[in-house]
């Protein structure tokens, strides 16, 4: 028996080797039936690999998202506090720039100071800084923007102060300063006397206007520093209308504020040379 199964198994390892063109019907059987098999193993062990790999890759795309969320985020944040620092650059610049141009045409010394309160009362409309003092303020004091006068220095204490502002200008206000006005590169030529506020219109009023005065509209009106008030030079608004007085004797003038009151944040409160500290 031994020797017959061992003769068997050679001839078939033989037949097997040989080189034949088709197999035999076993064989044929045999591979299909184990193709067959397989088939019904393969498709559920593929799609449960496929399963697990999809698994795997949703959480490396949920990761992925979760960086990529974080990274957007910092960026907005980033984004933001350059466009901060680069506008409050931009704004010193400009301050920097007004302040040294000032020092060359007057003598006067620019304290900077931040706007920490606002009273929109109508009847009393100031605002509050953070010098007062100690840094060297006192009352009459002009305050103003790069842009143009904001008003005076009304009550100081030591740290703070009350400003209140051209806004408040009245006439018929005992406690009122008036301003003693020129226009800007005809300083010996022209003379007015900004003296109210048109709270309708939102413009300073200008009065006292000699008839032959040469001012015209988009003149440029500044302080003239007569009246030891206000300093000299410093830009008030533009002409932007002019008309016969109430009595025909001189003429008025409506004055367009250089000044933004809306967004005031920093101010400048103008220190002449010969104010001292005390």
């Amino acid at each position: 028996m031994l020797m017959i199964g061992l003769i068997l198994f050679i001839a078939v390892i033989g037949f097997s080797l040989s080189d034949r063109k088709e197999l035999t019907y076993p064989e044929k059987f045999l591979g299909d039936s184990v193709g067959f098999a397989q088939q019904w193993f393969y498709k559920p062990a593929g799609l449960v690999a496929g399963f697990f790999e999809d698994i795997r890759e949703l959480k490396t795309l949920h990761e992925e998202n979760e960086q990529l969320r974080l990274t957007a985020a910092a960026y907005a944040r980033d984004k933001i506090n350059y466009n901060f620092v680069k506008k409050e650059n931009e704004r010193l610049q400009k301050d920097l720039h007004f302040t040294e141009q000032q020092k060359t045409m007057y003598d006067y010394k620019y304290l900077i100071a931040q706007v920490t309160a606002i009273d929109n009362d109508p009847y009393n409309h100031t605002m509050v800084i953070n010098l007062g003092s100690k840094n060297g303020i006192k009352p009459n004091m002009a305050v103003t923007t790069i842009d143009g006068l904001v008003g005076l220095v009304s009550n100081v204490r030591p740290y703070t102060s009350t400003v209140t502002p051209i806004t408040e200008l009245d006439e018929t206000s005992p406690t009122s300063n008036s301003i003693a006005a020129t226009i800007l590169g005809r300083e010996n030529e022209s003379f007015g006397i900004v003296s109210s506020y048109d709270q309708e219109t939102d413009r300073l009023v200008m009065t006292k206007i000699a008839e032959n005065d040469k001012m015209i509209v988009d003149d440029v009106v500044i302080t003239s520093g007569l009246g030891n008030v206000y300093p000299r030079g410093l830009v008030i608004g533009t002409v932007e209308t002019r008309q016969v007085g109430d009595f025909g004797l001189t003429h008025t003038a409506t004055i367009k504020m250089a000044a933004k009151f809306d967004h005031l944040t920093e101010v400048f409160v103008v220190q002449p040379a010969n104010s001292g500290d005390e």
